[in-house]
Order: structure tokens, then C-alpha cells, then sequence
């Protein structure tokens, strides 16, 4: 039986009627709704710590909550009533990271990871530490556990190890405990530091960890033996602040077969040419409630979600993708927008050809629509080769089209642009002109990855529609954008191929010599002081003359990865979805999580102070709420109801809950969520004075002139409807 719509009177008659069949399927449909979302708001605040609140954890059924803090406390809280249940000094000498509670042991034991590289197991009802671990060496991040295994829990330090541990078996710290998992200084060389790791609640063999680079690692632990590993410490002397390097050892070598790596298509390029800005590092990942998914904050970056089980290559190009049929004779048949906007009398036309412009757009008002039955009289009678290609969009993707593309066109709100895209594909996903246009619209917002999502939609236009011209050269122009210059060149050459009688227009030309200048500066880069190959060979010209502080700094990170960990990187998988708007660059424990029974929406802190919530479908901004004074990062969801706690630098608590609707506002609740999210993506591009600025309320000129530097160099912009 299918739920319909959030009637929760009716959903409840057929709760009574169905039973347990319905039971299920009624929490799912109803723990979290689109009408909740839009009335969260404040509950209440927890007040009890002295210091910022790290970490937050709810237990299996959501009657307690459990924080970790700065002031070195852990406190269990009644959610409900609003009350501490008791507070327990953990005896860490270092900020608190992570809290969990040990699954199956009544409530009664808690873990907590700190950054004084100590793993400490409490008993609650004792108010005692029963158990100390200093197994590690560098701070201690995160902590995993499995469903129904109290005696179990995983670490993740940033002294680059995942260890296990085993409370059935008695342990002794030295200085080779054997309970390292994972050690990634023997694969990408010293300074490996583990950020986060997660179990995955319906296949516990799988642990993802996150790590001081833009890579997830996926591990099947039944392929995983527990070993020791030994630090050397003599190579740091003098180097507080740079973590311990592990000795080389043979039992850290993993089976291919053991991990997959999945990584946005866009980050290695980007990750290797970050100077002079912090280094892309992941926050925090979590599977998706049916274990299927892999939701993943990255530092200095965007949200990412990852499909555990499809494999999604990169989305570059290869020579002879998309060439169109021997069937068309090298005739390229106009697609039923442009036969449309032809009966519409639309401008931008020569000799019955549409000229090849910056965005390709015309102006199309509402008002001028042809009915649906108009329409399908110009499409052809005989099945075209590309049946997705002809179909015309439903009345309501066709407004939000046209309303797209006037905010395009005429307001030059990209981003408001993108948002009524993504909802008109959602209705149409087979619509290659959707697809088309929203890659325009990526290319000419150009927040952190839109380069490469615009590639992405390149892509899936041209499946849908082989000889969408537009499609095709905005493919090529991407490729060039992300310097993969030999893509890019055989993509023209191949759009040459296609559609021979576009290339004597402008852009065309333009394009062909913008990529031939970059191949020729590839070829000699030696006059290009910021070139990674000039820079190199500068140096080893002239050895004395470099920096004496130059001397000490490590080779760059290309350099010290094992050949495993380079053949691993290169079989790594893409994203699904992408989720934009909030900040990561101030702090390292930043999350992002699931909201539902079904993963429907998504939410991430930000260093705004706010946090914002996704539409999982459309990738939408839905609500944006103020969540601390200066940074949130933690937002965990209650296990069954639509309650949501938050912290961040203030030493409070917040409890979040749909409110009655009396009519009142929300005062926390952000209302130019595009605003907000525009400002995030200026703060994360700038340089870390500039960010000091910005979390202090002001600006630099730089900063305020970056999106309008960026649409000056633009070409004129001939709006020409897709």
C-alpha cells in the first residue's frame, strides 16, 4: 500500500488496520517531512558545559544524549525533559573529539577519544573510567562501533592508524600494540593522519575512514589482521606540531581486493594545486540508514555522496565518445526546443542555424508556450534514434525551464537558476536540454566543483541526445576549465567532426586557440613561476640559493605514495550527488548527516554559525538555521523522531523540533538562504586573512569583487533558450 502525501490521520487509520506490515512504513514515511522541516525551529538549550561541545551522540532509542566537551566532561542528558542525568570527568588531559555508547550494555558504558592521544571506556552507572588506552600517538578523532557488539570499537588518530579494540581480551599499552588495522604512512608516506571513521550499520565488515585527503577509503575488515606498528620519534625533534611518522612495515600491506577508494572527479587535480591554502581533508563520513550510500563532509570543500555499490568512473572524455550514427549522413537534425523556438519567431538565428553563444539561451516568456499538443505535431512521425531526445518536458518542468532561464538570462541569479533546474530535472530527468542548460548555469557560477558538474551534465545530455551541439561544446570548454587539455582538444576535434558549419563562428575559434596556447604552455612551462615542472627544475639549477628553511620542508605528497596506493587512487569512484551552500574550512570535526527514516534530507554545519538542510532528491537548499554564535559542527538526528541536536563553539546544546503552527517565525531561521550560501562559497575561496576578516564581520575588496571580477571577464552574454 502507498503512503500518500503527510496525512497523518490517514496514515494512522491504516496503521490500525494493517498492523505490523504497515508499522515499518509508516515510521519511515512519517518521521521526517517536508512540512517539518519548514517549521524547525528552536526547542530549548542544554547548558552544563564550560567549554566548546565536540561531539554529540544519541543511544539506540533516543531517550538519552550524550556530549563531549573542551571543559574535559562528558554529560548524559534526558532529551525530553531537558535535564542532565549525571556528568562524568573523563580524566583526558586534551579536548574531547568523540563519545559513543558501547551498543547493548543498558546505557551503562560510554567511550571517549580525546586529543591526548587517549582512548579512555567509562562506566556510567560508577561515574568511573574503567578502562585507559594510549595506543596511539597522535590525537584521537573519531570513534566507530558496530550494531550489537558491546564489546567492540574501532579509533581513528591522527597519527594515520585505525586501531581495534577488543574489551574481551586483556591489553597493555606499549609501544607496539598489536591492534592497528589500518596504517597509512606505510602507503601515503609520513604525516598520514586519519581524520573520521564509520561502520556500516547493515554490512558491519565495511569501514570507511577519512583521512587527511580528498579520498574515501572503503575496507572489508574481514580481510584485515590486526598488526603492530612502531613510530620513530628522533625524525620530529623540534616539530611539536607535525605528527609522528611510522617505520615502514611489511604487515600493513593491504589486498587490492580489500579497499575501494572513491573520490569527486574534480579533487585530485584540485588537491595538488591548493598552495598556499589548507589541504582538502575529509570531516566526517556516515553511511545512509539502508547502507547503500556514503555521505562525506570535505574540509575546504563541498558534501559529497557516494554509492557504495555502482561504480561511477570520472567523467572526462574519451576519444569517440558520442559520435552520432552513420544513419544522419553527418546532418544534424534540429531538436524540438529549437524547432519550437523557431515557430515562436525568436531571435539569434542566421540562414535557419543558431549561432554557438557563451550560454546558448533564448528568451521564451510563459505566455508564449505552445500547448503540449503543438508541441508533439513537430515531432517527427517515424521513432527518432534518440527516443529520450523528443520527448517533451511536462507542463510543470517547462515552466520551471522557463523560469530558469529568465533568471538566467535577464537577473544573472545563477544559483537561483541551478535551484529551479535541479527541480525541473527531477520531474524530467531524461531531458537533455535540462541538462544542457544547468551545466551553462555551473559554468558561469563556478563555486568549488561546479566546473566538474557541468562536465557531469555535459555528459548526461549527450547520452540522452548524441548531437546536442551545445552540450558538446560546453564539454570541451569544461575540460579546458579543469586543465585536462587533452580531453578537451579531442572533444573539439571531434565537435569539428560533428557540426563542421559551426566552426567558422567565434567561439569556436576562440576556444581552439585558448586550448592550443595551454598545450604549448604545457609543453614549456618553464617560464611560469607558479608551474609545479618549473618550479622543480628552478630549484635544482640552483641549489644554494634556496631558503635555508626550505630545506626541511618534505617532498610533495605525489612523491611519497607506494605503488598501491597509486594503482588504488586510480580505479577510484565518483560521486552521485552533490550539496552545496555551508563553509568547512575553520575546524576539522565538522559533520554532515542523514534526516529520515530514509536519508531524505541532508545537513551539514557551517562556519557561518548556521546549518543548512538539503533536499536529497532535487540537492535544493531547504532551510537554513543560526545554530551557534560562531561555528556549528555537530548535527546528529534523533533515532525516531524529528528532533535534531546541534553544538558548536558555544558551550551550549541546542535541541531543534518542529514548532506549532501559530503563525509565529522563527527567528533563527536564515531566509536568503542563496545569500548565505553565495557568502559560504566566497569565504571558502579566499586566503585564511581574508576568512579572519569575515568570521570578524568585515571584507577585503578582493573578496568583494571576486564574483564580479569573474562575470566581467565574461563574454557578452546572447540569451538564446535551450
Amino acid at each position: 500500500m502507498e503512503l500518500r502525501g503527510s496525512n497523518i490521520s490517514e496514515h494512522i487509520q491504516q496503521r490500525t488496520y494493517e498492523g505490523r506490515k504497515l508499522r515499518k512504513k509508516f515510521q519511515r514515511s512519517s518521521h521526517v517531512t517536508e512540512s517539518m522541516i519548514h517549521r524547525l525551529g528552536l526547542e530549548t538549550e542544554l547548558e552544563g558545559h564550560r567549554g566548546c561541545v565536540n561531539c554529540l551522540e544519541w543511544n539506540h532509542d533516543g531517550s538519552l544524549l550524550v556530549s563531549g566537551s573542551d571543559d574535559l566532561h562528558a554529560i548524559v542528558w534526558d532529551p525530553i525533559r531537558h535535564k542532565q542525568k549525571c556528568s562524568l570527568r573523563t580524566n583526558h588531559h586534551g579536548n574531547i573529539f568523540s563519545v559513543k555508547f558501547l551498543p547493548n550494555s543498558n546505557d551503562s558504558s560510554i567511550v571517549t577519544a580525546a586529543g591526548d592521544c587517549k582512548v579512555h571506556v567509562h562506566s556510567l552507572p560508577r561515574l568511573e573510567t574503567s578502562e585507559t588506552f594510549s595506543c596511539h600517538v597522535g590525537r584521537v578523532k573519531r570513534i566507530a562501533t558496530a550494531p550489537n557488539v558491546p564489546y567492540m570499537f574501532w579509533s581513528a588518530g591522527e597519527d594515520g592508524t585505525v586501531r581495534q579494540f577488543d574489551l574481551r581480551m586483556p591489553h597493555n599499552c606499549s609501544e607496539r600494540c598489536s591492534n592497528v588495522l589500518v596504517n597509512l604512512n606505510a602507503y601515503i608516506g609520513g604525516h598520514a593522519e586519519c581524520k573520521c571513521l564509520a561502520v556500516n550499520q547493515c554490512r558491519p565488515e565495511q569501514l570507511a575512514v577519512g583521512a587527511s585527503d580528498p579520498y574515501v577509503r572503503l575496507y572489508d575488515m574481514r580481510m584485515l589482521s590486526p598488526h603492530d606498528v612502531s613510530f620513530s620519534y628522533m625524525e620530529y625533534l623540534g616539530h611539536p606540531l607535525h605528527s609522528p611518522t611510522a617505520e615502514p612495515d611489511s604487515l600493513a600491506r593491504i589486498p587490492s581486493n580489500c579497499v575501494q577508494y572513491f573520490i569527486a572527479g574534480h579533487l585530485p587535480a584540485k588537491d595538488s594545486s591548493r598552495r598556499g591554502y589548507p589541504t582538502l581533508a575529509i570531516t566526517y563520513l556516515t553511511f545512509s540508514p539502508s547502507g547503500h550510500e556514503l555521505l562525506v563532509n570535505i574540509g575546504g570543500e563541498q558534501v559529497y555522496l557516494f554509492d557504495v555499490n555502482r561504480a561511477r568512473s570520472p567523467k572526462l572524455y574519451k576519444l569517440g565518445d558520442y559520435a552520432l550514427r552513420p544513419s544522419t549522413n553527418g546532418v544534424v537534425k534540429k531538436d524540438v526546443s529549437e524547432q519550437v523556438a523557431e515557430v515562436l519567431g525568436s531571435n539569434g538565428t542566421t540562414n535557419g542555424l543558431h549561432l554557438v553563444h557563451s550560454n546558448g539561451f533564448h528568451r521564451v516568456s510563459a505566455s508564449d508556450l505552445p500547448s503540449s499538443s503543438s508541441i508533439s505535431k513537430l515531432i517527427p512521425a517515424r521513432e527518432s534514434q534518440f527516443p529520450n531526445r523528443n520527448k517533451p518536458l511536462s507542463l510543470r518542468a517547462e515552466l520551471l525551464k522557463l523560469e530558469a532561464n529568465k533568471f538566467y538570462c535577464d537577473v544573472k541569479d545563477f544559483t537561483a537558476a541551478i535551484r529551479l533546474y535541479n527541480q525541473a530535472i527531477h520531474i524530467s530527468p531524461h531531458s537533455a536540454v535540462l541538462y544542457g542548460n544547468r551545466a551553462a548555469a555551473f559554468m558561469k557560477r563556478r563555486w568549488d566543483g561546479d566546473l566538474y558538474a557541468a562536465i557531469r551534465d555535459c555528459h548526461s545530455a549527450l547520452q540522452l541526445d548524441p548531437s546536442h551541439r551545445k552540450a558538446h561544446f560546453r564539454l570541451a570548454r569544461g575540460l579546458l576549465g579543469l586543465a585536462r587539455l587533452k580531453e578537451a582538444q579531442d572533444c573539439l576535434n571531434q565537435f569539428k567532426e560533428k557540426f563542421p558549419e559551426y566552426t567558422k563562428y567565434k567561439e569556436f575559434k576562440a576556444m581552439e586557440h585558448d586550448i592550443r596556447k595551454a598545450l604549448l604552455k604545457e609543453a614549456d612551462p618553464s617560464g611560469d613561476p607558479y608551474s609545479e615542472r618549473g618550479a622543480t627544475s628552478s630549484t635544482a639549477a640552483s641549489p644554494t640559493s634556496a631558503s635555508p628553511s626550505l630545506e626541511f620542508l618534505p617532498p610533495s605528497r605525489d612523491q611519497l605514495l607506494s605503488e598501491h596506493e597509486r594503482d588504488v587512487r586510480g580505479r577510484a569512484y565518483d560521486y552521485q550527488d552533490r550539496f552545496c551552500g555551508h563553509c568547512n574550512t575553520t575546524t576539522d570535526i565538522k559533520e554532515a548527516n542523514f534526516f529520515g527514516s530514509n536519508g531524505q534530507y541532508i545537513m551539514a554545519g557551517s562556519d557561518d554559525g548556521s546549518f543548512f538542510i538539503w533536499d536529497r532528491k532535487t540537492t535544493n537548499i531547504i532551510r537554513v538555521l543560526r545554530g551557534d554564535d560562531s561555528i556549528v559542527n555537530c548535527l546528529q538526528p534523533h533515532p525516531s523522531s524529528c528532533l535534531l541536536a546541534s553544538s558548536g563553539i558555544d558551550p551550549v546544546i541546542r535541541l531543534w523540533s518542529p514548532r506549532p503552527e501559530d503563525g509565529s517565525t522563527e527567528v533563527r531561521c536564515i531566509k536568503e538562504a542563496d545569500s548565505a550560501a553565495t557568502a559560504n562559497q566566497r569565504r571558502m575561496k579566499a586566503d585564511p586573512f581574508e576568512v579572519m576578516l569575515l568570521n570578524m564581520g568585515l571584507s577585503t575588496s578582493s573578496a568583494q569583487g571576486e564574483i564580479s571580477d569573474d562575470e566581467s571577464s565574461e563574454r557578452p552574454v546572447h540569451c538564446q533558450q535551450s
